[in-house]
């Protein structure tokens, strides 16, 4: 069992960045991959990236903006988001997978998802 808790969430200004943070405990987090999504009202939850062994992968709507990272020594998964938008308000989640890279493309659906975070409000005041 793994318990993935998000932090970093808050209101800031359109233009500004954030940077949330997803600290797992229960298992080493290097034995998963961890994914970001995000959920806006009356949206259904969309992937925005993920970061697995050898790199990460972004949202094609929200590349140039994002930065994904890990360390594994804390235990934790960072996202940072700049150029923060309106559009960007939501409940942004993060998750763990297990994943093998063979015979199969890198997690980035929710289903593939089988540890979840509670979520942190980012709301962007424009």
């Amino acid at each position: 069992q793994v318990q993935l808790v998000e932090s970093g969430g808050g209101l800031v200004q359109a233009g500004g960045s954030l940077r949330l943070s997803c600290t797992a405990s229960g298992r080493p987090l290097n034995a998963f991959v961890m994914g970001w999504f995000r959920q806006a009202p009356g949206k259904e939850r969309e992937f925005v990236g993920v970061t697995y062994w050898s790199g990460t992968r972004y949202a094609d709507s929200l590349k140039g903006r994002l930065t994904i990272s890990r360390d594994n020594a804390k235990n934790t998964a960072y996202l940072q988001i700049n150029s923060l938008q309106a559009a960007d308000t939501a409940v942004y989640y993060c998750a763990a997978a297990t994943w093998s890279p063979f015979g199969s493309t890198v997690p980035v659906t929710t289903g593939e998802y089988m540890y979840w975070g509670q979520g942190t409000q980012v709301t962007v005041s424009s």
